[in-house]
Order: structure tokens, then sequence, then C-alpha cells
């Protein structure tokens, strides 16, 4: 009974050292090669929708776009650019393909939107820094004329 007691009376201790550990190193995040959220805003540059078969929006349309990305805590100059590439499969929905490209590397992000004023991706991979990252890509739109957006990035290794 007694080894009861004292058990009950260091389960609170231990649970708040689990309850530390879990604000100091995120889930999922346990290797040095973790990267985390990264948090940055894009400027679109360029669009360009080519119209494939019906005239207006039809399965085979493909739009291509070009962004600048920024970082406005640290500068307020462009601290790279993103290149995507999204294929109408009906008239809403969009296969997509893209690629960032960061100061420390590139990543790659794929998937499926409807709409383009708030949509999440899969980061598919990367190089550099990024080598072998995977997560995903949510993206918030919070301007037109021109399109800005938040880019929010959840890699996890």
């Amino acid at each position: 009974m007694r080894k009861i007691k004292n058990a009950r009376k260091l389960l609170p201790v231990l649970m708040g050292l689990g309850a530390g550990l879990l604000l100091v190193v995120p889930v999922g995040l346990g290797s040095d090669e973790a990267v985390g959220p990264i948090r940055i805003t894009n400027r679109e540059v360029a669009y360009e929708r080519v119209d494939i078969g019906r005239h207006g929006v039809s399965p085979g349309d493909v739009e291509i776009i070009s962004q600048s990305l920024y970082n406005r805590r640290l500068t307020p100059k462009s601290i790279g650019h993103s290149d995507l590439v999204c294929t109408f499969v009906n008239k809403q929905a969009r296969s997509c393909r893209g690629t960032y490209f960061l100061p420390r590397g590139k990543l790659v992000v794929g998937g499926s939107l409807r709409y383009r004023q708030f949509y999440e991706l899969a980061v598919l991979g990367g190089t550099g820094f990024y080598n072998n990252a995977r997560g995903t890509l949510t993206v918030t739109r919070t301007a037109t004329g021109p399109t800005r957006d938040i880019v929010l990035f959840r890699l996890v290794g």
C-alpha cells in the first residue's frame, strides 16, 4: 500500500516533466534535420491560363503562376520565388505541382485544390537544407490586385 501512495505523489511530477518535453520538442520533430514551421508571404508576379479544348474553364486547362516570396520580419526584399502549374480536372478542381525556391534550398509541393483563396498541399520533398522534407503547405489569401497570400510550411523531417 505504501508503494502506491508514493507512486501517486510521483505521478504529477512525471506528467509535468512529460509536458515540458512536449513544449521543447514538437511532436514528429525529433531529429537534428527537423525544420518546423516556416511562415512567409507571397506576391503573385505572373499568372497565365492556357485554355485548351472548349472555350472557358474546362478539363485540361492549365494555370501557370509565379510568385515572389517574402519574410517581412527579416527584410523588405524578396527572399525567393515560387512556380506552380495547375491542371484543371473539372470546372473548379485542379491538380497542382510547384517548387518554392528559398535561400537554403527548394521545397516541392503537390496535390489537389478547389479554391486558390485557401488550400493545403503536401510537401513532397526538398533539396539543400530541406533534403527529404515532408509535411504540408497551407496558403491563405490576404489580398488581391496583386494577389498576396500567407504561406505556412509545416515540415516534419
